[in-house]
């Protein structure tokens, strides 16, 4: 029984590995990716308002799934250029994840902008700061404590969303529950595999509130 129970949790667990590494990867870049994005919506320059709010449209508007099908599948296929193209399926999911949140994410950071009061900016140019005080020492932190739950609830859909690794065949966690269900006949990996989702958002959850309550106190 032991035994059994082993050839189950460890290779999902195996797979848990792969799903946290895409999240933390797709994080780290998506979220400056999109305050970036968030920048060039709110440019004055037309152009590059124009294309990074078709960007965010065509991203937000289009499904992860099908994105990640193009970059896996669809690159590749295009005449000339598509041996160029032509990445690891770690990489290539990796890629469609962090286009993809940056849009939402600079969504969000553009909310948060929108919440600051004009008066903000008015006190600071009053005491004499910079824009590039105003910016890192006012508008930022103000922003960041405003977007911070809903960054919260898109890392935790991101967290979800990695399940989709399935369908471009690279072996995350639900590869190996499903995997195990196949073998076995069986659908206990299919819960094993729902539990090891909840510890992580949990543990995700947890993180973000500990953040909240810091920013609501300082």
């Amino acid at each position: 029984m032991v035994e059994y129970w082993n050839s189950i949790i460890w290779p999902m667990l195996e797979g848990a590995q792969m799903t946290v590494l895409l999240f933390f990867i797709a994080i780290i870049i998506s979220i400056p990716l999109g305050f970036l994005l968030t920048l060039a919506v709110k440019s004055s320059f037309k152009p590059l308002s124009w294309l990074a709010q078709t960007y965010i449209i065509v991203m937000r508007g289009t499904p992860l799934l099908l994105q990640l099908l193009l970059i896996c599948f669809g690159l590749p296929m295009l005449p000339i250029v598509g041996e160029y193209l032509v990445f690891d399926r770690f990489v290539a999911a990796c890629i469609g994840f962090i286009l993809n949140y940056a849009a939402y994410f600079a969504e969000i950071f553009r909310g948060g902008l929108l919440a600051i009061d004009k008066g903000q900016y008015e006190a600071a140019q009053v005491l004499g700061l910079s824009k590039l005080q105003t910016t890192t020492r006012v508008i930022l932190p103000q922003m960041f404590r405003v977007a911070l739950p809903a960054v919260s609830n898109e890392s935790i859909t991101l967290i979800k969303d990695t399940a989709l690794l399935y369908a471009v065949a690279v072996p995350e966690l639900l590869h190996f529950a499903q995997t195990a269900v196949n073998r076995d006949f069986t659908i206990v990996p299919y819960f094993i595999a729902g539990v090891i989702y909840l510890i992580m958002t949990l543990i995700l959850s947890l993180f973000f509130k500990w953040l909240e309550r810091r920013y609501k106190f300082e």
